[in-house]
Order: structure tokens, then sequence, then C-alpha cells
């Protein structure tokens, strides 16, 4: 019996222990031309989370791409314990792929506090019951593809998106940068809070910098496009599950200089704040020849 998409997820974020502060992770073509950077992303939080008192959980990660991965190959994390202090512990992680840095990222970490306490209000959207699931392409149009982009088109993921405004990918319209998308983990998992961040930090990835092309009539599918994640970020505010829905409402407030800048906020349906996202892209619009 193959494994379920969600637990393939799940033993992607696991990670091998090699020493007490390196792990090495799988790679998993989805699709994609190089590794999906949400992987890494999550691999990287994983093996920070591996390195800390579990008393002590994340509450933000900084990370620059250096490098795209490949997909052929596992990927290597050291882990530099930089500060454990009485509330705060920081890691610093660098992903290593054939001798090379991919990411260097750095993830800090707090004991429970209480504190001031307030928040941005959800938008009004329709529950993601109203909202129509997106429909899978048929075999005779992704046929028009090539095989690689077909697993991306055409792969069962294990995250369920539900877009308020859904719009043609192969035909873009222009329209105002911003959007709200429904999202949860198409399968329950367990409880642990370190799973349900790192699967959080996996997501995240998805539409965002994809935002920025709303006003341009551009997507990710555009030929001439040349598309790119520069560096990431994720504030984590309250607790949340991912196997339940969340919203996730982007805004993109600047383009420019071959670069799109685009944040995201992230509720709960019970219009609760649980992380917010910043991320930065190239937006690159190539010669055709």
């Amino acid at each position: 019996m193959n494994p379920s998409r969600v637990a393939e997820l799940v033993d992607l974020l696991s990670l091998e222990r090699l020493e007490d502060n390196i792990f090495r992770g799988q790679s998993r073509d989805i699709g994609t031309r190089y590794v999906f950077g949400g992987q890494v992303l999550g691999q990287a939080l994983s093996a920070a989370q591996k390195t800390v008192d579990p008393a002590r959980q994340a509450h933000s990660l900084h990370g620059y791409f250096l490098r795209a991965g490949d997909i052929e190959a596992p990927i290597v994390y050291q882990v530099e314990r930089a500060r454990d202090g009485r509330s705060f512990s920081v890691r610093r992680v660098v992903a290593i792929q054939h001798g090379q840095t991919i990411l260097n990222c750095a993830v800090s970490f707090q004991i429970e506090e209480k504190g001031f306490e307030h928040q941005a209000s959800m938008p009004e959207v329709p529950q993601p019951e109203d909202v129509e699931p997106l429909q899978p392409m048929s075999e005779d149009e992704l046929k028009k593809f090539p095989v690689k982009l077909q697993r991306w088109l055409g792969m069962d993921s294990p995250f369920e998106f539900r877009k308020v405004w859904p719009r043609n990918e192969f035909k873009p319209e222009k329209r105002p940068p911003y959007q709200h998308i429904w999202f949860r983990l198409t399968e329950k998992i367990d409880d642990s809070p370190m799973l349900h961040r790192a699967m959080l930090a996996y997501a995240s990835d998805f539409h965002l910098i994809g935002t920025a092309t709303l006003p341009h009539g551009i997507s990710y599918l555009s030929h001439n496009m040349q598309m790119a994640s520069l560096d990431h970020a994720i504030w984590f505010h309250r607790p949340f599950r991912a196997d339940d829905w969340l919203l996730y409402s982007f805004d993109s407030p600047t383009a420019q200089g071959a670069r799109g800048l685009a944040r995201g906020m992230i509720f709960q349906r019970d219009g609760t704040l649980v992380a917010s996202t910043a991320q930065e892209g190239l937006l690159r619009l190539r010669d055709d020849d």
C-alpha cells in the first residue's frame, strides 16, 4: 500500500540525524524545475527545532535562498546553536547541496509567556465550504505541457487550496495585488506543534510571490517569465493546526527592479491570526529569444 501524500510530507520533514547539529533531508519532485522553496524552509525549521527544548516554540524564521536546489540530491542541514538565553534561543541553519549553500536562515524560539494582545481583523470572505475546490486539469489538457510541468499541474497535493477569487493562470487577467486562499492538509496528522509549524512553513511558500504578478497580467506559466524566491520570513503568533482550514490573505505593496514584495497573514476560520509572512522574489521578463 502506497503512503498518502500527507504521510510522504510528514516523512520528508522528519529528517535524519547525522550528528548532534547535522541533519539530512531528502528532496521530493513535485513538478517544479528545482527543489520547492517551501520544502527547504520546512526542513530547515525542522532541523532547528530538533536542537531546542520543546518548551521553547519557534516564533520567527528569516531565510535567504542563495541557490536553486537539486531535486535528485539530498540536502544537509547544519545547525549552529547561536544562543540559549533565559527566555529566547536562536539557531542559524545552513542548507547544503553538492558542497554549496542553497539556503541560510535564522530561527528564534521563546518560552511561553503572557503579554499584551491585539491583532488585525480577518477579511470578510466566504467560508471554505462556500468556495469551489480547484478543479484538476483533464489528461488532454495536461498533454499540452512538458512532462515535468504535467506533474505540477496534475499532482495529488498533500494540501487542498480553495481560492476565493480564482483566475486562469494560462490566460491571466490584470487585477489588484491581493488575494485570499483557504488551505489545509488533506488528512489529519498528530498533535505535535513542531510538526504543524514545519507544515505551515512548507505551505507558506505557495502563492505568495505570485501575488506580485496579479497587476501585470502574468503568471508563473507565462513563457517568458523568470520567477524565484529570494528571501522568506515567517512569524508564528498563536497555536494552530495545519490540518484545519486556514485563510491565507495576501497583498503585494510594490514591485520594482525585477523584484516583487508580497506579504501574507494566516488566520484560523474563527478569525484568530496565527502567523504572518513576507517574501521578496525575482520577477524578470526575459527576451523571447
